[in-house]
């Protein structure tokens, strides 16, 4: 797990720097930042929306995976948390925030289980070193921004991808390429809403369509 642990420490680092970064820029600097790395997070979106062989199994993940989410409503639990994280810390910012979106940023992508799985199997930790590094430049971007829920976010990546990694040798054998190409491209729409949240252009449950990603594995491994 040497590529999850140094993902998480990237994450923690980057979101402390930019939290004392934040500290020193005015609204407006921390306005801009915002709208600069939103922008990058939308074309990071497109780019893995593209990647689909097969839209129709993207618009049936959308829809199954969305009311499976709005189901369990798992937004709500999120911010849950991130509000319980919120409280302990005196009400501090953005901390909810924070939390919920750079969670998903950091979960949601190709890197995030590609990079896991050639971990565990390979204990090559190369792909994972590239996300930490990718992570931790953006962790103090968000941070300096949004606050500490940007590091609390460190807590889901190091599960998700070290659960993963332990597991990979199952994993390996169900993620095919075409199902690792739908996966990425529900995962890259995903990271656009994020991004247009962020943007304030509109406020998507972007956490109820986390059932979509799943979904779509099993369109694909059964269509």
């Amino acid at each position: 797990m040497k590529g999850t642990i140094v993902n998480t420490l990237a994450i923690i680092i980057g979101g402390s720097l930019g939290g004392l970064l934040g500290n020193r820029l005015g609204d407006r600097f921390k306005e801009i930042v915002m709208q600069g790395l939103s922008l990058a997070v939308l074309l990071i979106g497109i780019q893995m929306a593209l990647s689909t062989q097969n839209p129709t199994y993207i618009i049936f993940s959308l829809l199954i995976g969305g009311l499976i989410g709005e189901l369990i409503n798992i937004e709500a639990k999120l911010e849950k948390i991130g509000k319980w994280f919120e409280r302990k810390l005196g009400n501090r910012g953005r901390v909810a925030e924070g939390f919920v979106q750079c969670s998903l940023i950091y979960c949601v992508g190709a890197m995030a289980i590609m990079g896991a799985i050639q971990d565990g199997l390979q204990q090559d930790p190369s792909t994972l070193y590239a996300k930490a590094l990718l992570d931790g430049f953006s962790g103090i971007a968000f941070a300096s921004t949004l606050g500490v829920g940007v590091i609390l976010s460190a807590i889901p990546v190091f599960f998700y991808q070290g659960t993963i990694t332990l597991l990979a040798g199952q994993a390996k054998m169900f993620l095919t390429e075409p199902i690792i190409a739908e996966m990425t491209a529900t995962g890259g729409l995903l990271i656009l809403a994020i991004a247009l949240n962020l943007l304030n252009i509109t406020k998507i449950k972007v956490g109820n369509l986390l059932p979509a990603i799943f979904i779509s594995i099993l369109l694909v491994y059964l269509f």
